[in-house]
């Protein structure tokens, strides 16, 4: 009876482990033969990475925020070509896999390029102070469509007007706004005394505008034309704006505005802000 009984006790745990082995395998099999996941994109940002490949940032219109590896992409011969290039406009194929952060990228297809601005070291620029204020604003795996949509429309204003003064204004305005950083344009932070005709003040280490008693030392004007230029910018299309030479100065004072809480909101001064100084 002893033996029958050890004899069944083995062929039991035989049994279990064969049916552990068999349901581990079909779960690995379910995690190399994971769909791949397919979303419009927009690159980031993009990271030498080992000695072939590249990491890779994207936003994804239906995925958020991604980091992925293209494998082989820094190869002379690859099969991506020029569809990782900064602010590229994109569909991508990537596989995600539940133990590691980051994806990985099997294709990407190019739906539209900024090539020839980002060949302008001018245009550069703009187009880089975009790319950095995206990667750092936007958290991983959240859905934005708004900011997808204002990152194509400045990408390709800078492209066709040759010029990234009104865009990238436009876009800081508009990433202050969503990331709801806005201070309100009509009274000061401090005292609620109303600006008028009247300069409000701004600067990086506090968010508001202050009224002329308020200010303190080092703060930065904004007048009454840039105060009515985001108005304009509030209600109309960045396509549909004309930069006239009467809007210089608003556009100016309220990038400058916008970059500023943006680098309020981060904590960190954005390194390529001092690219646009040197244009």
């Amino acid at each position: 009876m002893t033996a029958r009984v050890v004899i069944t006790i083995v062929l039991r745990v035989r049994a279990i482990r064969t049916e552990y082995r068999s349901l581990s395998g079909a779960a690995s099999a379910r995690r190399l033969l994971m769909p791949a996941r397919e979303t419009e994109a927009i690159i980031l940002k993009t990271f030498p990475l080992g000695e072939a490949d590249r990491l890779v940032s994207f936003l994804g219109r239906s995925s958020g925020r991604v980091r992925g590896v293209a494998p082989g992409a820094r190869r002379l011969k690859n099969r991506y070509g020029s569809t990782l290039e900064i602010l590229s406009h994109v569909q991508i194929w990537y596989v995600e896999r539940e133990t590691r952060d980051l994806v990985r990228i099997q294709q990407a297809e190019l739906l539209e390029s900024f090539h020839k601005a980002q060949s302008d070291y001018g245009l550069s620029t703009g187009l880089a102070v975009i790319s950095e204020i995206s990667e750092l604003i936007l958290p991983e795996h959240e859905v934005s469509e708004p900011m997808f949509r204002l990152i194509l429309l400045a990408a390709r204003e800078v492209a066709r007007t040759g010029d990234w003064h009104l865009p990238l204004s436009y876009f800081a305005f508009w990433t202050v706004r969503l990331g709801g950083w806005l201070p309100r344009f009509d009274c000061c932070v401090s005292c609620g005394t109303p600006f008028g005709s009247k300069p409000a003040f701004y600067d990086t280490h506090q968010p508001g505008l202050f009224c002329e008693k308020c200010r303190r030392s080092g703060m930065q004007p904004l007048h009454p034309e840039a105060r009515s230029l985001a108005e304009r910018f509030a209600g109309e299309r960045l396509d549909r704006i004309e930069y006239e030479k009467s809007l210089q100065l608003g556009v100016r004072e309220l990038r400058e505005a916008g970059l500023c809480w943006i680098e309020h909101h981060l904590e960190r001064r954005l390194r390529t802000r001092e690219l646009l100084e040197t244009t």
